[in-house]
This record gives C-alpha cells, structure tokens and sequence, in this order.
C-alpha cells in the first residue's frame, strides 16, 4: 500500500512560527513532526510515500530527500497554491495509483498501529476516528455498532485525519482545483460507503503553538 502525507497547507494558525518554518519540519521531540510520520510508516512496511508540497515546497524537499535515510522512497507532488484536502489527493492520483491508498494530515500527531488498519473492500473510504478534544467538542460523524460511519448518529466522533481512501472518491473531481475532502466523505457515508475505526491511543491536532508545545513535552517525557 502506499501513503499519501498532507503537507501543503500554509500553516496559518502556527504563525509565526511558520513564517519561515513550513509546518510539517516544525520540531517536536527533536525531529520535525512529519518525520515522525515517516517513521511510522516505515515500521508498518508502507514505504512508497507521497507528499503534497505548495508553501515553502523547496524547505521540504531539501529537508528529507528521497527519504532513504528514513527507511521510505518519497515522491513530491507540488501544487503552484494550496489545492485542500481532497483537491491536493485529486492531484497526486497518477503518483499514487488505482490502488486504495493511505491518507495521513501533517498536522496531527497519532499513534494508531497502523498495519491493523482493514482493507476498504468495497467501500470508499475507512476512517480513524477519535474521541474529541476539547476545542473541537461537537465531533464529525458516529460510529454505529458493526464498524460503519454513520452521519446523524450519537455519540459523534472527530476524524483523526488519518484514513485508508479509493482513490474514486476524488477522481471525478477537476484537476488542479482546490476542493475539500470533507463533502465527499459525507455524500460517501451517505451511501454507506465508509467504515470506521475508534482510536483509543494517543492523538494531537497539532493546529496551535501552545499544541505543539505540550506534544513537544509529552514525548520528551515518555
């Protein structure tokens, strides 16, 4: 299988400490955070990875190579202005193939054993989902019983931004045209094409500097 790591947001809500930092190299426990992606990875055996790049592209790059020091091969797929979520995957499709592919966002931290993750079968997508955190107390969608993604459901969960995708969930969309993921995912759930798994480990959206720094502090501890 191969993965596709999010990374070409502007950062916007880290500022300033992505005014010359790309959020992806920003350091967490003495490694920038994405690098803690790669190795995680690798140690699932998902070593053919994607990343989308747009802001600071070059900063990326140069950071992590072909990534062979990391135990994966890396191939970039660059986007002139941010293309969203579901627009950055649309534009990587011929980089990442026909195959169902894993979907991680680069602004979240989590430590979901990521070999027990299902095939999607004939699904369209299965999500990680998570209990909320605090600032984003309302959550996203349920989970039901037998593993399905349920949209009006209770109790709600938060997707973790971590999901294994067919790549036919966007390949209808236009080139090079920025669109979010999460109106796919809906109209799929819809459809009862989505399954789901709750995450009860550990997870962060590292979306603040004061996130950072308490995930900074977190893993120097443990």
């Amino acid at each position: 299988m191969k993965a596709m790591i999010l990374a070409a947001g502007l950062g916007t809500r880290m500022r300033p400490l992505t005014d010359h930092c790309p959020k992806p190299l920003l350091p967490i426990a003495g490694k920038p955070l994405i690098v803690h992606h790669l190795e995680r990875l690798a140690a699932a055996g998902i070593t053919d990875i994607v990343i989308n790049v747009s802001y600071r592209a070059e900063q990326i790059v140069e950071a992590l190579g072909d990534g062979q020091r990391f135990g994966v091969s890396l191939t970039f797929s660059h986007e002139t202005t941010p293309l969203e979520t579901a627009g950055g995957i649309r534009h990587a499709l011929p980089l990442l193939g026909k195959a169902p592919f894993l979907v991680i966002n680069g602004d979240v931290w989590c430590d979901a054993a990521l070999k027990t993750l299902p095939e999607v079968k004939d699904d369209l997508a299965h999500l990680v989902l998570v209990a909320n955190p605090d600032h984003h107390a309302e959550g996203d969608f349920a989970l039901d019983d037998a593993g399905r993604v349920r949209l009006d459901s209770t109790p709600r969960l938060t997707y973790a931004g971590l999901a294994i995708l067919d790549p036919a969930l966007v390949a209808s969309l236009p080139d090079d045209v920025p669109a979010k993921l999460a109106p796919l995912l809906r109209e799929a759930i819809a459809s009862q094409r989505v399954g789901g798994t709750h995450h009860h480990g550990g997870w962060v959206d590292v979306g603040t500097p004061e996130r950072l720094e308490a995930l900074d502090a977190h893993l120097r501890d443990i």
